[in-house]
Formats: C-alpha cells, sequence, structure tokens
C-alpha cells in the first residue's frame, strides 16, 4: 500500500483573522483562543493516525500548537480553491485533506479515511460533509488537476457541488459521516457538548458558556 498522508490546511491563531463568526457574543482574542484550541486538538488527532506524512499547510507562523513531525508548507496566495489545489500538488496521494474547524476528530475516523483512498485505485474519493452545506474532509488516492474548479467555497451547497465535480471527472466517491464545523457560538457550544474531553471544549466553556 502507498504511504498515506494527512493534509491541515489552516490559519495561524491570530486575533481578528479566525473565527471572527464568533464575535459576538465573544471578542476577537477570545474567539482566536477557541481557534487555537481547535487547530490543537485537530493536529493532536493527525499525529496519533496512522498517515505515514502529516503536512501541516500553513497561512501564518507555527506556533507551540504544533506537535512535532509535521511538514510545514506555506499556503500560496489565491482563492480557497487555488491554495487547495497547490496543497493537493505538493502533497500527491493517497490522502485526506482537513481543515481546523471539526475539533471532535479522532484518529480513528482520520483512519477509516485513509483506509478508503489508499485501498482503492486511482478513481477512489471520500467526501465528509459538514452539517451547513460545506465539507470537512476530502480523501483522494492519487492528486488530479481540476478536482475544485467550479465549486464555490463556503457556501450551503459547497459539499454538493464539490461531489458532482468529483463524479464529473469519473471518481467514485465514498461518503465519510457527516461533522459540524466550529463557525458559530451555537456550533462551538454543540461541538464542546459531542466531544467534552477536547481541549476545544474546555475553552468553549470557559469563554462561552450561557453566551449562546
Amino acid at each position: 500500500m502507498k504511504r498515506t498522508h494527512v493534509l491541515v490546511v489552516a490559519k495561524e491563531p491570530v486575533a481578528g483573522r479566525v473565527k471572527t463568526r464568533l464575535c459576538p457574543p465573544l471578542d476577537l482574542v477570545a474567539a482566536a483562543r477557541v481557534a487555537e484550541a481547535a487547530l490543537a486538538d485537530t493536529l493532536d488527532a493527525v499525529a496519533r493516525c496512522g498517515a505515514g506524512r502529516r503536512i501541516l499547510v500553513l497561512d501564518g507562523r507555527p506556533g507551540p500548537w504544533l506537535p512535532a513531525g509535521f511538514e510545514v508548507v506555506p499556503q500560496v496566495r489565491g482563492p480557497l480553491g487555488t491554495r487547495l489545489a497547490a496543497a493537493w500538488s505538493h502533497a500527491g496521494g493517497p490522502g485526506v485533506q482537513i481543515g481546523m474547524d471539526t475539533p471532535q476528530l479522532t484518529p480513528s475516523l482520520l483512519d477509516h479515511a485513509l483506509g478508503l483512498v489508499a485501498g482503492g485505485d486511482a478513481r477512489t474519493a471520500a467526501l465528509g460533509a459538514a452539517e451547513d452545506g460545506g465539507w470537512w474532509a476530502l480523501g483522494l488516492n492519487r492528486w488530479r488537476r481540476g478536482v475544485f474548479d467550479g465549486v464555490p467555497m463556503s457556501t450551503a451547497r459547497t459539499a454538493a457541488r464539490q461531489r458532482d465535480r468529483l463524479l464529473a471527472l469519473g471518481l467514485a466517491v465514498t461518503e465519510l459521516p457527516v461533522l459540524r464545523d466550529v463557525d458559530t457560538a451555537a456550533d462551538a457550544l454543540a461541538v464542546a457538548a459531542a466531544a467534552p474531553e477536547t481541549r476545544t471544549a474546555g475553552v468553549v466553556r470557559s469563554v462561552l458558556t450561557g453566551a449562546a
């Protein structure tokens, strides 16, 4: 079986640049604390999964939240689809791409996704939809150009359009479990309740309980 990778596309958790949809009820500093905790939880899950490579494609600079064993690659400039394509071009395949919005993610779920794409042929893909209509994970047996062409990002139809695009390229798409992104205060509280042992849950309890 080919060596697999998990590709994390993320922003440095700097106040005013991340999780601004948490404001209000939070201020920008508290929102960045939630973002840092979510990123740390995500990277911890990746560190404990069975991927052969762990790649962080980062907008910003690494901080103390970054575990050992990650390749750090700067994001290119341009729209999100362009940045994702560049990240995949660097990483190749088979692999799974995620963001920093699902801190409830577990190593076993990542291993499941990796097994799907690594165990298939070049046409194998996996897609994890988010409750808000976006997607939290994309898995490919191998990278191919055009995966993100024409897919609108950050909309209620992003996952559906991404699925259509994969199918149009002749790929066989396996659905991953639906997860909830942490975008709003209500999202943060729901994810904290579902994964109470995470760093994110601890921060959310300290800054958001009773605020949404």
